[in-house]
């Protein structure tokens, strides 16, 4: 599976900004699909998460309320719609994928690994 992040950019603090992870080869079915983030000098962090089947979703307590991670099966892509943005945001976010496992906020526990996608909020 190769993934595909972009959107990524820069904004002001309080914007929007929507990234969107898309899977080359085959679709997200049966998979688990994450972002993480990873700010300069600091470890990569979970952001988010879907579950394909079932569409339960997962959420750093960071974010919570602020982002939506979403799917659309049909066009093989996940998005996730960031609002109220911080300062703090800013790092690169990373998309991955997981065939199977039930952890969803680890970075070991996923496959496959798209390039990244810089996002940086000014305030």
């Amino acid at each position: 599976v190769q993934l595909q992040a972009s959107g990524g950019g820069l904004v002001q603090a309080g914007g929007s900004l929507r990234l969107s992870c898309a899977a080359s080869g085959r679709t997200f079915s049966g998979f688990r699909v994450g972002w993480f983030r990873q700010a300069p000098g600091e470890e990569r962090e979970f952001v988010a998460a879907i579950r394909w089947s079932g569409g339960s979703t997962y959420y750093a307590d960071s974010v919570r309320g602020r982002f939506t991670i979403s799917g659309l099966n049909a066009k093989s892509m996940v998005d996730l719609q960031m609002n109220n943005l911080k300062p703090e945001d800013t790092a690169v976010y990373y998309c991955a994928v997981a065939r199977s496992g039930s952890i969803y906020d680890t970075d070991a526990s996923y496959d496959y690994w798209g390039q990244g996608t810089l996002v940086t909020v000014s305030s």
